[in-house]
C-alpha cells in the first residue's frame, strides 16, 4: 500500500505491522507461528485494524490474496461513520 501509513501493535504476544490508507487497512502478522489458526489470528488481525487506525472494521469485509493465509489480510474500514460523508466527497 504505497503512501500508507504504518503502525505496529502487539496483541496477545503476537507482533502485525498495520499499513492504513483512507479506508483500507493490510495487516502484516510479523510473529511466526507453528499451525497458524484462521479462526485464532483472523479476530486479531481485525483488531489491530481497528485499535491502530480508530475506525472501525466493516464486517466480513478480511480479504487475503491466498484463502486462509493468516500472514496478510486487509480489511475496508468505516472511518467517518456509516451516515457521515468522506472527507472530500
Amino acid at each position: 500500500m504505497i503512501g500508507a501509513v504504518r503502525h505496529d501493535i502487539r496483541l496477545q504476544g503476537m507482533d502485525f505491522a498495520v499499513f492504513h490508507k483512507d479506508d483500507r487497512a493490510e495487516v502484516v502478522r510479523l510473529t511466526f507461528v507453528a499451525r497458524p489458526s484462521v479462526t485464532a489470528i483472523r479476530p486479531l488481525m481485525e483488531q489491530a485494524a481497528a485499535h491502530t487506525t480508530g475506525c472501525t472494521v466493516i464486517p466480513y469485509s478480511a480479504t487475503a490474496k491466498v484463502p486462509r493465509d493468516t500472514g496478510v489480510a486487509t480489511f475496508d474500514l468505516d472511518c467517518w461513520g456509516a451516515l457521515s460523508p468522506r472527507p472530500g466527497s
